[in-house]
């Protein structure tokens, strides 16, 4: 479901989404995933309450919201009497499934991002090819590597999107880059230079040391 927020453009919609993620803890696996706050205080979460009045910035949260429940990814409804906005999570293939939290015996990949992505400001600073970007090298646990011309059937987005999106994760320092090189026995020097990418230090979430008989 990455791909038709890059190529509608919704660099709102795919922040708002992770921030409700972010929102969401393991305490929300008793009611459904489902987390309630003010529209007001989504609004702040997901910054449209910049340079808009309090109606504004409520009714551009539960606009945004309504993006993200056609796209399958949450269920939301207004409580009656009230400005709170409950907000449930669905799966995030977009099937309106009920979300289910990935451990480490499952089968379905799953990326995390740390508290320091919004903590420090990177999510004000960060443009949508390269959030898309973040995601897709977040979701590797080791070096790899995004060719330009495979990204349009990899991820579903432009190899000018990828190219473009990597030039702002260089800038923002949160990726490291490598070369690397390949054999290529039709080529002069009889190999090419490609380059790999992982996340920073600093985008890597912590891993606390488990207590003593604790099981996975």
């Amino acid at each position: 479901m990455l791909a038709p927020f890059v190529t509608a453009g919704d660099l709102r919609g795919l922040r708002a989404y992770l921030m409700i993620v972010a929102a969401s803890s393991a305490t929300n696996e008793q009611d459904t995933w489902t987390t309630e706050l003010d529209s007001l205080v989504w609004a702040r979460l997901f910054d449209a309450h910049k340079d808009a009045e309090s109606a504004a910035a409520r009714t551009a949260a539960w606009r945004t919201m309504t993006r993200l429940k056609d796209k399958g990814l949450i269920d939301c409804t207004r409580t009656k009497g009230s400005r709170n906005i409950a907000v449930t999570l669905l799966r995030e293939d977009g099937t309106r499934q009920p979300y289910s939290r990935p451990g480490l015996a499952d089968k379905d990949a799953y990326l995390q991002l740390p508290i320091g992505f919004w903590a420090k400001g990177h999510d004000e600073k960060i443009n949508l090819p390269g959030l898309a970007m973040l995601l897709a090298i977040c979701a590797e646990r080791r070096w790899a590597a995004f060719p330009a011309e495979h990204m349009p059937t990899w991820y579903g987005w432009s190899a000018d999107t990828t190219l473009r999106g990597l030039k702002n994760l260089r800038e923002l320092g949160l990726v490291e880059q490598r070369e690397r090189y390949k054999r290529a026995e039709l080529t002069a020097p009889g190999s090419t230079m490609f380059y790999e990418y992982r996340h920073v230090r600093a985008m890597r979430p912590s891993t606390r040391a488990r207590p003593a008989g604790a099981t996975a």
